[in-house]
């Protein structure tokens, strides 16, 4: 095993970019679609009572994280907090998650490649990314941060962009947006499928927000923790509002909710409307980069999973050792290279069995979720037996965790109900029990 040893080389901007970056991508730029067709002009209530959510559940991570700021994070604390068996679940249903997600923005990208390039062949662009953020990852963290804090960067650009517009259409009443506020309920009002249809969105809204976690899992590498973790995370919550809400408000009140997604996505028909005639190629390279830097965010984190599993004895020491740069080399290849396999099964296989893999994949967030919210009552319960103070405090323990876990599984039932998310609900025990059966054999 080696002795080197991981270093704290991302700054406060790389943290800043990074807790926007995960905050927002493809579940806003296509995923809205679906949303504001369950929610209506009620879309911005969603975002805001999910964002509200996940805000309590990052604030719960964030104090574990000030207090012992390590790689693999919510692993390392379930171990420390609560067992060995949740820390397993907890480690390998994150890795697991990422792998199938990092799959699917690699897919993603081919297409969007594909856009510009259609007689390039899909594998070329999926390798041709995998090998430049894999070797990006390779080299130091701070190259990681560097990185994703350029792409996020492009992805706030454009909202704030939109935002800017849209604000600019909606104040002046100017064509071709000349109704404005009515839109917001001319068209069966704010709730045009009833509060039923806004309760039934909170499950794609959660999706949306899957990834913001990985704030947690950076804390390790931070420099100056103490500062730049509840700095970070203090921001989550009003951008969420700014990038999630304030684009849903400017969305709804510019275009009636029924005709929004209908030809293209929401952003590409607000700039089309503006009269953008290049909205389309602005939209594909915003979107490109978008999924480039989830599979950038997803390879750093799977390989600090891995590393935090192997350090708590739940993964061969293999994954353990660390580049002369402080790098988990092992993990990062690995998780790369299962990655591209995985893409060439999507190819290879129907895209209904896709589809199923990534119901999987909400119910793995959720399950995340869940784990960190139930070892964050462990860690406060162990902080007063130990008469420790935690010097970043989560709000509102321990109502606020029993509400998160509360709505949680309120989501659950709204996934049971849904028939495109129902398979997750049915697979998540099969799963668990799965993690359970490899844990048992790793004691034999």
């Amino acid at each position: 095993m080696s002795e080197n040893k991981m270093q704290r080389g991302l700054k406060n901007r790389h943290l800043q970019m990074i807790a926007l970056g995960t905050a927002v991508g493809t579940g806003l730029f296509y995923g809205s679609t679906a949303t504001i067709a369950l929610a209506g002009p009620a879309v911005s209530l969603s975002y805001l009572i999910g964002g509200i959510i996940i805000f309590f559940i990052v604030r719960m991570l964030g104090e574990m994280s000030v207090e012992e700021p390590v790689s693999g994070s919510f692993s390392y604390y379930a171990a420390k907090y609560w067992g060995d068996f949740p820390s397993f679940l907890a480690g390998w249903n994150y890795w697991f998650l990422y792998i199938i997600v990092s799959m699917a923005e690699l897919t993603a990208v081919s297409i969007y490649v594909g856009y510009w390039f259609p007689d390039l062949p899909k594998w070329i662009g999926v390798l041709v990314c995998l090998i430049i953020i894999t070797a990006i990852n390779l080299f130091t963290v701070r190259a990681f941060g560097e990185i994703e804090f350029w792409m996020a960067f492009i992805k706030i650009a454009a909202i704030i962009g939109m935002i800017i517009l849209g604000s600019y259409y909606i104040f002046t009443g100017a064509m071709p947006f000349p109704d404005n506020f009515s839109n917001l309920w001319a068209y069966g009002g704010f709730f045009p499928n009833g509060l039923e249809g806004m309760i039934m969105s909170l499950a794609p809204v959660m999706f949306s927000f899957g990834g913001i976690e990985l704030l947690g899992i950076a804390a390790g590498e931070a420099e100056n923790p103490n500062e730049t973790i509840p700095r970070a995370i203090n921001q989550v919550i009003y951008r969420i509002l700014i990038f999630y809400v304030g684009t849903m408000v400017v969305l709804m009140t510019l275009w009636p909710w029924n005709e929004v997604g209908k030809d293209a996505s929401p952003f590409v028909q607000i700039f089309g409307n503006a009269g953008f005639t290049a909205a389309a190629n602005i939209l594909n390279f915003v979107v490109l980069t978008a999924a480039i830097s989830v599979y950038n965010s997803a390879i750093y984190s799977n390989s600090r999973m891995l590393y935090g599993l192997a350090k708590s004895g739940n993964a061969p020491k293999f994954f353990e050792k660390l580049s002369r740069r402080g790098v988990p080399v092992n993990g990062i290849l690995v998780s790369s290279t299962i990655t591209l396999l995985a893409v060439v099964l999507n190819y290879l296989l129907p895209d209904e069995v896709f589809m199923y893999m990534m119901a999987i994949v909400t119910g793995a967030v959720v399950i995340s979720w869940a784990m960190i919210v139930l070892t964050h009552l462990k860690f406060r319960k162990h902080c007063k037996l130990s008469g420790v103070e935690p010097k970043f405090k989560s709000f509102f323990y321990p109502f606020a965790d029993y509400l998160c876990l509360a709505f949680l599984a309120g989501v659950l039932i709204i996934m049971a109900m849904m028939d495109e998310m129902r398979p997750a609900v049915i697979v998540m025990p099969i799963w668990i029990l799965a993690i359970w059966f490899f844990y048992k054999s790793k004691l034999k």
